[in-house]
């Protein structure tokens, strides 16, 4: 593997585990500042808020500088905002670090996705793209429990401080092994912008948002869902999130490979399809616990597995505005996060049970079935339609 997709990769760790050790860490938090543990949730939206501000902002307005300049500069500000996250004295202070060092998360993805593009062999982009995504994976799987172990036993500040040491290894890994690249924008910010004007922009943003929505439904209620119908005990339930874990790094490697054999867009009307099976099965067979634990890995699997499929179809969509695109399919990722979470919980308010969200992830998951099916429809008639302009202008 390439030393230059190891240190993007890297920035995915880091990434990863301050995005997903916040849920692991909020009763440690709350206790600490004596306040209850909804208004510690207020952490992970305000870092959620920061992806979003931060993605197209950020990308936008360094496009003019070379690729490595911008993640390093994008790394710096993760590591330094992390690092004062250790310090916060109390809960404001705290909420306003997460949402600065939520701010490069989608820039990050963004630049390094469409420079892993570059610098991958010919015919296998989407698998390097997924070597980014893969530090995403490699968090849930071993740095996130080692974080919430360490807040627990010892204290939550020394959890960002760990993160922000893999910040400042990534930072000196890309210095290093990142080569530099020439800066590739043909036009300025307006004519970038206009990219959104598309039809095809809205729609790959919508199956990101919408259909891997799905899946965030499911996950963001697997606690209850393994302890109370599955029947699991509730010292268990980290052990599953590792199992959850592992899936991720197995789905990833599988994405990128499936989105390079075929096409980006096949690639997420399948997983996506897929995802919608899963939940569905997940549903009525909650209460078995063998094939509970078999659809955890699964699923887990299927969540990042549609990652760089969708990442690659926006850089080859967005063309002169990839990185823009790229950035923002990041954050559309994190508004598929928040839509999940809320609309999985609604039916639970209304007593349903806690089986209930993933019917809501499986409605989800087929509207971007549909969605991935539309604008493949869609591409295959602009395809006819180019070839037999040229067909004609050859006659």
């Amino acid at each position: 593997m390439k030393k230059s997709l190891i240190a993007l990769g890297l920035g995915g760790l880091g990434i990863g585990t301050t995005e997903f050790v916040m849920m692991g860490l909020l009763p440690d938090i709350a206790k600490d500042f004596d306040i209850s543990i909804p208004v510690a949730g207020h952490l992970i939206s305000s870092y959620a808020l920061g992806v979003v501000i931060g993605a197209p902002i950020l990308v936008a307005s360094a496009a003019n500088f070379e690729p490595k300049k911008i993640l390093m500069a994008l790394m710096a500000v993760f590591t330094v905002f992390n690092a004062f996250s250790a310090f916060a004295p109390d809960n404001t202070t705290l909420l306003i670090t997460r949402l600065l060092s939520g701010l490069p998360h989608g820039a990050f993805f963004g630049v390094a996705s469409v420079v892993a593009s570059r610098l991958a062999d010919k015919g296998k982009e989407a698998q390097a793209i997924s070597v980014v995504l893969g530090g995403l994976t490699i968090a849930n799987l071993l740095t996130v429990p080692i974080g919430t172990y360490i807040g627990h036993h010892y204290s939550w500040r020394y959890t960002f401080a760990l993160i922000a040491i893999i910040g400042l290894i990534t930072l000196v890994a890309i210095r290093f092994w990142l080569p530099a690249l020439p800066v590739k924008r043909s036009g300025d910010i307006k004519s970038e912008l206009s990219f959104f004007k598309k039809k095809e922009a809205w729609m790959i943003l919508g199956i990101t948002a919408i259909g891997t929505g799905g899946l965030f439904a499911w996950i963001s209620y697997i606690a209850p869902l393994m302890t109370e119908v599955g029947g699991f005990a509730a010292d268990t339930v980290p052990y599953i999130m590792v199992l959850a874990g592992l899936g991720m790094v197995v789905g990833n490697i599988f994405g990128g490979k499936l989105a390079d054999k075929i096409s980006p867009i096949k690639a997420c009307l399948i997983l996506l399809l897929c995802m919608a099976s899963a939940l569905l099965i997940i549903f009525f067979t909650a209460e078995i616990k063998a094939i509970s634990l078999i659809m955890t890995f699964i699923a887990g699997g299927l969540s990042l597995a549609v990652g760089a499929p969708i990442q690659i179809l926006m850089i080859k969509t967005a063309r002169e505005a990839e990185m823009l695109g790229a950035a923002a399919t990041q954050a559309a990722f994190n508004v598929g996060n928040a839509l999940g979470a809320f609309f999985g919980g609604i039916p639970i308010a209304l007593g349903y049970g806690y089986t209930s969200p993933e019917i809501v992830g499986v409605v989800m998951a087929l509207i971007g079935v549909a969605m991935a099916f539309t604008l493949m429809k869609q591409n295959n008639k602009e395809a006819t339609i180019l070839s037999e302009k040229k067909e004609y202008l050859v006659n």
